[in-house]
């Protein structure tokens, strides 16, 4: 084997310590159905067009990346190649779904000078699914198990998860793919590849019973448990298949080679939907592409950026700017004993859902001593609140907002707030409003 291929092993296999699929369930998955099916859940591309293959698309450029053109020949990875040519659609399928990540984790592999064939791995781990987890405990879609995760720094509480954050777990996978090559086997990742699936220790023990016995101590001379055994050659496989689709009949999707989405730092605690409504998108639409968000909150101590479609970012940006702008000239207010939502809602004059949008609440409980933001048009109304009395007064038959206001010399945009009313909402005769006049 020349110096050239040796290289490339040793810049090119992932490593070894996370778990795929674990335990005998698992096993058997990996025997009967190696590429995880997991149903889409991916509302962000609905509507599925699958087209012939396209060059200048991410495959072309991830295809150029590929540095196992010789391993790719091993006997092993062509059981598993004629596996997947009975079974193509597995791949379109997990393909589309990897739509919105390809860009990024191809992006993410060359800056580090990491062979292509690494951005296929999620195909074997998660089925591209940052979501996905298995009965064992691992979770996302580099398959991280809690403890692994911890270890690598990926924080874990009820609003949080690092293991399902795509940014942050690629980022904790490809580091730890890179530092167990470097660490155990002289930059081979192929060898970190095995020891990502099985473990380092079972791999170094498979390594010094193959030295001993005179073979090299490279991957494909290790006696090593079945599922790692097969862990390369179907990575192998599935770059041969995505190397050469019309050979091997597969219909990949046409995913352009330019970025699907957009970081955003977000500085304060604000709730995915009012960030969604701000963006002109859905809530879903969001939560796919954030799904570390536990409670749908935006976490600026944990993830500062917030993933957004590519094509929104800079509105969203000039948005999320002018809504800091509003914030600072608003009032703020630390809670106190006694205090609750609705005696805000009513002091301030705003709605409880409008306190809750403005400081990213999901439920109605609020802590003493905590800081909320009170929606800055209501500052002004508030004062001259606390120095009015309030009247009550009774809608009369043909009243509407607009001349009760008159009437009373108050706006309509304030009758609205003291009493919690829609602006659509019809007024019935008889009805009792409060109103706070001089």
């Amino acid at each position: 084997m020349n110096q050239q291929v040796l290289l490339r092993r040793r810049v090119c296999h992932l490593t070894g310590g996370l778990l795929l699929t674990l335990g005998m369930t698992a096993q058997a998955q990996t025997q009967t159905d190696p590429l995880p099916l997991s149903p889409p859940n991916s509302p962000f591309w609905d509507a599925l067009l699958l087209q012939p293959f396209v060059p200048g698309d991410i495959w072309t450029r991830m295809r150029d990346n590929f540095q196992w053109e010789n391993d790719a020949k091993e006997a092993r990875v062509q059981k598993w190649i004629d596996y997947y040519q009975r079974h193509p659609g597995n791949i379109t399928t997990i393909a589309e779904r990897a739509r919105p990540w390809l860009y990024w984790v191809v992006s993410e592999l060359e800056r580090r000078d990491m062979p292509g064939e690494i951005a296929l791995l999620p195909f074997i781990e998660s089925a591209y699914d940052p979501t996905a987890r298995h009965a064992g405990g691992a979770t996302g879609m580099w398959q991280f198990m809690p403890g692994t995760g911890d270890a690598l720094g990926l924080r874990r509480d009820r609003a949080y998860d690092g293991r399902l954050d795509v940014i942050a777990s690629t980022k904790a996978a490809l580091d730890y793919i890179q530092q167990q090559a470097d660490q155990w086997y002289r930059g081979d990742i192929e060898l970190s590849l095995a020891a990502y699936n099985a473990g380092a220790g079972t791999v170094n023990r498979a390594r010094r019973s193959a030295i001993a016995a005179g073979k090299s101590g490279d991957y494909w001379s290790l006696k090593l448990p079945r599922q790692t055994m097969n862990y390369v050659p179907k990575l192998l496989a599935l770059s041969r298949m995505i190397a050469h689709p019309d050979r091997y009949n597969v219909a990949l999707p046409s995913i352009p080679d330019q970025p699907a989405f957009a970081r955003v730092i977000v500085d304060d605690r604000i709730d995915l939907s009012q960030v969604a409504e701000m963006a002109g998108i859905s809530s879903a639409r969001l939560e796919y592409l954030n799904p570390g968000l536990l409670q749908k909150t935006t976490m600026p101590s944990r993830a500062p950026e917030l993933l957004v479609p590519h094509r929104i970012k800079n509105a969203l940006v000039a948005m999320l700017a002018k809504s800091r702008a509003i914030f600072a000239r608003g009032d703020r207010y630390q809670v106190r004993s006694g205090d609750s939502l609705s005696i805000l809602a009513n002091r301030y004059a705003v709605s409880i859902d409008e306190l809750r949008r403005y400081n990213g609440l999901r439920g109605s409980t609020i802590r003493v001593g905590q800081i909320l933001r009170i929606p800055p048009n209501n500052r002004a109304s508030a004062t001259r609140q606390a120095s009015q009395q309030a009247q009550i007064v009774q809608v009369k038959q043909g009243d509407s907002l607009a001349r009760i206001a008159a009437r009373h010399d108050v706006s309509t945009l304030d009758i609205l707030r003291w009493n919690k009313l829609e602006a659509d909402q019809y007024l019935q005769p008889g009805q009792q409003l409060t109103l706070y006049v001089q």
